[in-house]
Protein backbone atom coordinates (compact mmCIF):
# COMPACT_ATOMS: atom_id res chain seq x y z
CA UNK A 1 0.00 0.00 0.00
CA UNK A 2 2.75 2.78 0.81
CA UNK A 3 4.67 1.36 -2.02
CA UNK A 4 2.08 2.06 -4.43
CA UNK A 5 0.91 5.29 -2.84
CA UNK A 6 4.69 6.58 -2.83
CA UNK A 7 4.31 5.06 -7.16
CA UNK A 8 1.18 7.17 -7.65
CA UNK A 9 2.30 10.44 -6.00
CA UNK A 10 1.60 13.17 -6.48
CA UNK A 11 -1.79 11.96 -7.48
CA UNK A 12 -3.81 9.65 -4.71
CA UNK A 13 -3.23 6.03 -5.17
CA UNK A 14 -6.12 3.65 -4.56
CA UNK A 15 -6.80 0.22 -4.08
CA UNK A 16 -8.39 -2.79 -2.57
CA UNK A 17 -7.66 -5.87 -0.37
CA UNK A 18 -9.77 -8.44 -0.86
CA UNK A 19 -10.37 -11.75 1.26
CA UNK A 20 -13.00 -14.24 2.01
CA UNK A 21 -16.38 -13.32 2.75
CA UNK A 22 -16.41 -15.92 5.61
CA UNK A 23 -13.13 -15.27 7.42
CA UNK A 24 -12.41 -11.56 6.44
CA UNK A 25 -8.74 -12.38 6.44
CA UNK A 26 -6.85 -10.20 3.84
CA UNK A 27 -5.24 -12.12 1.00
CA UNK A 28 -5.49 -10.54 -2.53
CA UNK A 29 -3.88 -7.07 -2.75
CA UNK A 30 -5.85 -5.24 -5.80
CA UNK A 31 -3.99 -2.09 -7.18
CA UNK A 32 -7.10 0.38 -8.53
CA UNK A 33 -6.44 3.06 -10.86
CA UNK A 34 -7.81 6.37 -9.60
CA UNK A 35 -10.12 7.67 -12.48
CA UNK A 36 -9.53 11.12 -11.28
CA UNK A 37 -5.96 11.20 -11.57
CA UNK A 38 -5.85 13.80 -8.88
CA UNK A 39 -3.67 15.13 -6.05
CA UNK A 40 -6.74 15.64 -4.03
CA UNK A 41 -9.80 13.12 -4.03
CA UNK A 42 -9.71 9.65 -5.38
CA UNK A 43 -12.67 7.27 -7.42
CA UNK A 44 -11.90 3.85 -8.44
CA UNK A 45 -12.34 3.31 -12.55
CA UNK A 46 -15.69 2.68 -13.15
CA UNK A 47 -15.45 -0.39 -15.42
CA UNK A 48 -12.37 -1.95 -12.93
CA UNK A 49 -14.30 -0.76 -9.93
CA UNK A 50 -17.16 -3.44 -11.62
CA UNK A 51 -14.53 -6.13 -12.63
CA UNK A 52 -13.19 -6.24 -9.02
CA UNK A 53 -16.31 -6.70 -7.21
CA UNK A 54 -17.81 -9.08 -9.64
CA UNK A 55 -14.42 -11.40 -9.45
CA UNK A 56 -15.09 -11.09 -5.62
CA UNK A 57 -18.25 -12.15 -6.06
CA UNK A 58 -17.68 -14.61 -7.52
CA UNK A 59 -14.82 -16.25 -5.47
CA UNK A 60 -16.88 -15.65 -2.49
CA UNK A 61 -14.55 -12.66 -1.01
CA UNK A 62 -15.02 -9.37 0.30
CA UNK A 63 -13.25 -5.60 0.02
CA UNK A 64 -11.54 -6.38 3.90
CA UNK A 65 -9.09 -3.33 3.40
CA UNK A 66 -10.41 -0.23 0.96
CA UNK A 67 -7.40 2.35 0.60
CA UNK A 68 -6.06 5.42 -0.83
CA UNK A 69 -3.58 7.91 -0.39
CA UNK A 70 -3.74 11.93 0.75
CA UNK A 71 -0.63 13.41 -0.72
CA UNK A 72 -0.36 16.84 1.42
CA UNK A 73 -2.47 16.29 4.01
CA UNK A 74 -2.56 13.65 7.35
CA UNK A 75 -4.42 10.01 6.90
CA UNK A 76 -7.37 10.85 8.34
CA UNK A 77 -10.76 10.80 5.94
CA UNK A 78 -12.20 13.70 4.19
CA UNK A 79 -16.05 14.48 4.51
CA UNK A 80 -15.75 13.17 0.73
CA UNK A 81 -14.16 10.00 1.91
CA UNK A 82 -16.93 9.49 4.61
CA UNK A 83 -19.39 10.35 2.03
CA UNK A 84 -18.19 7.17 -0.13
CA UNK A 85 -17.40 5.34 2.28
CA UNK A 86 -20.34 1.90 1.41
CA UNK A 87 -18.16 -0.73 3.10
CA UNK A 88 -19.50 -0.98 6.22
CA UNK A 89 -17.22 -4.20 7.11
CA UNK A 90 -14.13 -2.56 5.65
CA UNK A 91 -11.12 -1.47 6.90
CA UNK A 92 -10.43 2.18 5.76
CA UNK A 93 -6.42 2.42 5.34
CA UNK A 94 -5.15 6.14 4.44
CA UNK A 95 -1.89 6.81 3.67
CA UNK A 96 -0.08 10.32 3.66
CA UNK A 97 2.93 10.94 1.13
CA UNK A 98 3.32 14.10 2.37
CA UNK A 99 6.64 13.62 3.68
CA UNK A 100 8.84 10.96 1.67
CA UNK A 101 11.24 10.56 5.08
CA UNK A 102 7.55 9.23 6.83
CA UNK A 103 4.86 6.65 6.28
CA UNK A 104 2.26 7.59 7.72
CA UNK A 105 -0.59 5.15 7.96
CA UNK A 106 -3.69 5.23 10.18
CA UNK A 107 -6.73 2.76 9.82
CA UNK A 108 -10.35 3.75 10.08
CA UNK A 109 -13.82 2.17 10.04
CA UNK A 110 -16.74 4.18 8.42
CA UNK A 111 -20.10 3.38 8.97
CA UNK A 112 -23.14 5.10 8.47
CA UNK A 113 -20.79 8.29 8.43
CA UNK A 114 -19.27 7.80 11.90
CA UNK A 115 -15.71 7.69 11.74
CA UNK A 116 -13.91 5.29 14.22
CA UNK A 117 -9.90 4.84 14.37
CA UNK A 118 -8.67 1.35 14.54
CA UNK A 119 -5.46 0.15 15.80
CA UNK A 120 -2.91 -0.29 13.39
CA UNK A 121 0.73 -1.80 14.23
CA UNK A 122 3.63 -2.02 11.52
CA UNK A 123 5.05 -5.53 11.31
CA UNK A 124 8.03 -7.65 9.73
CA UNK A 125 10.56 -4.32 9.77
CA UNK A 126 13.94 -5.82 9.22
CA UNK A 127 16.10 -4.86 11.97
CA UNK A 128 19.41 -4.45 9.89
CA UNK A 129 17.29 -1.90 8.02
CA UNK A 130 15.69 -0.09 10.74
CA UNK A 131 19.05 -0.11 12.59
CA UNK A 132 20.53 1.75 9.74
CA UNK A 133 22.55 -1.14 8.69
CA UNK A 134 25.89 0.03 6.50
CA UNK A 135 25.82 -0.42 3.29
CA UNK A 136 21.77 -1.20 3.14
CA UNK A 137 20.16 0.94 0.03
CA UNK A 138 16.92 -0.33 1.19
CA UNK A 139 14.30 2.12 2.58
CA UNK A 140 14.78 2.47 6.37
CA UNK A 141 11.22 2.51 6.78
CA UNK A 142 10.25 -0.72 4.74
CA UNK A 143 7.25 -2.38 6.07
CA UNK A 144 6.40 -5.67 5.34
CA UNK A 145 2.98 -6.01 6.35
CA UNK A 146 0.13 -4.28 8.72
CA UNK A 147 -2.25 -5.33 11.32
CA UNK A 148 -5.38 -4.08 11.64
CA UNK A 149 -8.02 -4.56 14.19
CA UNK A 150 -10.56 -2.21 15.91
CA UNK A 151 -10.64 -3.17 19.62
CA UNK A 152 -8.36 -5.03 21.85
CA UNK A 153 -11.29 -8.11 21.49
CA UNK A 154 -11.30 -8.57 17.74
CA UNK A 155 -8.96 -10.67 15.80
CA UNK A 156 -5.54 -8.65 14.18
CA UNK A 157 -5.31 -9.63 10.68
CA UNK A 158 -1.52 -9.73 8.99
CA UNK A 159 -1.85 -8.04 5.50
CA UNK A 160 0.80 -8.08 3.03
Amino acid sequence: MVAHAREDHPDEACGVIAGPAETGEPQRFIRMTNAERSTTFYRFDSREHLAVWNEMDDADEAPVVIYHSHTATEPYPSRTDINYAGEPDAHYVLISTRDPEVAEVRSFRIVDGTVTEEPIEAVGIDPSIADGAAGHSGDPLAVQSYKFGHTPDSMIYDCP
